[in-house]
């Protein structure tokens, strides 16, 4: 008998914004320019502490952490798509996302300094400490947001992640599970060309992340990550068929890591100054700043003013984590779970003891 056909798939790619700013009117999200303006807001202001924490980190007074550069659009745009009832759950990349949050830079520094009290979520976000193992938090997710189908509530669970975490299995048992029990979860993949040194070439042989979608069984696209409109529509859409009980979706954010992958890394030992400086070309907070500037939302003073302002944020954060008493051992163990395990008790007087 001849092949048939069974089934074909198709995935979308969506850019709203060019690089000069330039929309395409038809596809803009409905997005009032009072959130446009907060958005950008904590764009620069995650941009500006990024640029903070390295010359902190390199004087030994914070330890070893990932830069978020050039990654802003992903997160805050996707962040500003969820309540605070909704679950963020994140991998060690997540500065812009804890900030969009509404997480206190001093409690990011604090955890960036070994001090496991800058863990503790203030308020009632429902946001998950950082995930250090790759992979790990996308399980995590798909079982938080099997929690919520269960128990009728209505709200998402949004996992962040790298490209290199589609190679691991906890990817590919997350979607499965997820698409199988049709569960109210969204995974975002920044996919910013490299899992440190190993190129997206060497991490994949799909044309795209997204159409990893397609086996599982959910939703899939691919969008510019450096667009902020195209992310905030996309992750919207996936958050209102979610609510809608129409199951999961991946998201491939196409994007770029401008830095170094951690304060351990050098870049230059993989990565042409060449291929960097189309990528610098492409940067998410200009992209928006010239489209805000273009139309009469923004300005030079205001940009002068927020600049302003920012620093002296920073400044304080910088002052009140380094002020903070030093930790108990206590404190190494008290962050974990909303209460402590058999084993963590046990690990915890046997760490008391060795003072």
């Amino acid at each position: 008998m001849p092949k048939k056909t069974i089934a074909t798939f198709k995935i979308e790619y969506l850019q709203i914004m060019d690089e000069t700013g330039k929309t395409d009117k038809k596809l803009m999200p409905k997005i009032s320019n009072e959130l446009l303006i907060d958005m950008y807001k904590k764009m620069v202001l995650s941009r500006r502490f990024d640029e903070k924490m390295l010359p902190l980190q390199r004087q030994g007074r914070i330890g070893t952490f990932a830069s978020v550069k050039g990654e802003e659009a992903c997160q805050i745009a996707a962040m500003a798509c969820l309540t605070k009832d909704d679950w963020m759950i994140p991998t060690f990349r997540e500065t812009a996302a804890y900030i969009a949050r509404g997480a206190p830079l001093k409690n990011i520094l604090m955890y960036a300094g070994g001090d496991e009290r800058g863990s503790v979520v203030e308020g009632e976000q429902h946001d998950l400490p950082v995930s250090i193992p790759v992979g790990s938090q996308i399980v995590h997710c798909t079982g938080i947001a099997w929690a919520m189908k269960l128990k009728k509530e209505k709200n998402v669970a949004v996992a962040l992640f790298g490209d290199g975490a589609t190679s691991e299995g906890d990817f590919h048992e997350g979607l499965n599970f997820a698409g199988v029990f049709k569960v109210p979860a969204i995974f975002i993949c920044q996919n910013n060309q490299y899992a440190i040194s190993t190129p997206l070439s060497r991490q994949t042989a799909s044309k795209t992340i997204a159409q990893k979608a397609i086996a599982y069984g959910i939703e899939g696209i691919q969008v510019d990550g450096n667009d902020i409109f195209a992310v905030y529509k996309a992750v919207s859409e996936a958050v209102k068929r979610a609510r809608e009980g129409k199951g999961a979706t991946l998201i491939e954010c196409f994007t770029y890591r401008l830095s170094d992958h951690t304060t351990s890394d050098d870049a230059t030992r993989y990565r042409s100054e060449k291929e960097v400086k189309i990528w610098e070309k492409k940067d998410p907070i200009s992209r928006l700043k010239s489209y805000m500037m273009k139309n009469k939302i923004w300005s030079e003073e205001k940009e002068k003013k927020l600049l302003e302002e920012i620093e002296l944020q920073i400044t304080k954060a910088v002052e009140e984590a380094e002020k903070m008493p030093a930790p108990t051992i206590e404190d190494m163990f008290n962050y974990m779970f909303k209460e402590l395990t058999p084993n963590l008790k046990e690990q915890m007087e046997y760490a008391k003891g060795m003072k």
